[in-house]
């Protein structure tokens, strides 16, 4: 779907990663992650198209990037302040491929209706957006992005702020969408969620990035060296990681490096 060659990105004239090269198939996830400041939202930029390559080649399967690209970014940049219900938000999912008007139709509210019961929101409908909790909010923009419909989805820190029952609730519709055979990049900190769901993962840190499968990219000399944990996080997850077997990680959520960056 998607092939990284020596990419590097950044804003203007600096440069925050380089020399990244990985992939994205058709029915997987990709997970993204990183010390603050390594790239993550930088790289999510470059490929939704908002910020062009400083160097190396961004390709996609048929030669342009599909459209829509779905995206759901974090929570901090979101003014819930802003006068719309949670229906009217939802139905925004579908301005990309209807076009404002015609996403007002009654077919495009009934797509809104039928993703907003999927996140189970069907109560808290018509609440304006300023009396949603951070969960509620991130149901919401989950349904929002059910309606884009898109065959690449990007996920900026899905579940920063929502309780673990929320999380394994959103975690369902990402698989969903995997089975569907859609490409997810989600960006994540919870080290757990990673091993358990992602095949593949691009570690990014120092200037640069790790790619490949998962459980080789996320041992602890890698993720000190990269920055992503101190040595004495490393020498605990080294015992942690005793209880990964397959795709799976027993136990708790293991994060570091957390928050927004460049």
């Amino acid at each position: 779907m998607l092939q990284a060659k020596d990419l590097a990105v950044g804003y203007g004239a600096e440069t925050v990663a380089r020399a990244l090269t990985f992939d994205v198939q058709a029915g997987e996830i990709l997970a993204v992650i990183g010390h603050n400041g390594s790239g993550k939202s930088t790289l999510v930029k470059t490929i939704l198209g908002i910020e062009s390559p400083q160097a190396g080649a961004l390709t996609w399967t048929g030669g342009t990037p599909p459209q829509p690209i779905g995206y759901l970014g974090q929570l901090t940049d979101f003014d819930r302040r802003f006068p719309m219900r949670v229906c009217d938000l939802v139905e925004t999912g579908g301005w990309s491929k209807l076009g404002f008007f015609d996403a007002a139709g009654a077919g495009a509210r009934l797509r809104a209706g039928e993703a907003i019961a999927r996140v189970g929101l069907n109560d808290i409908a018509t609440l304006p957006l300023h009396k949603l909790s951070a969960g509620q909010l991130q149901r919401a923009l989950f349904a929002r992005t059910m309606v884009q419909d898109a065959q690449v989805i990007i996920l900026d820190e899905p579940f920063a702020a929502v309780d673990q029952n929320t999380e394994a609730d959103l975690m369902d519709h990402v698989l969903g969408w995997v089975a569907e055979g859609r490409s997810v990049i989600m960006v994540l900190h919870n080290l757990s969620t990673v091993l358990h769901h992602c095949a593949r993962t691009l570690l990014l840190g120092r200037g640069t990035g790790r790619f490949g499968p998962s459980r080789a990219v996320l041992n602890a000399g890698a993720l000190v060296e990269m920055g992503y944990l101190a040595a004495d996080q490393a020498r605990w997850l080294t015992g942690s990681l005793d209880g990964v077997t397959g795709g799976g990680v027993t136990g708790g959520g293991v994060t570091g490096g957390g928050g927004a960056d460049a």
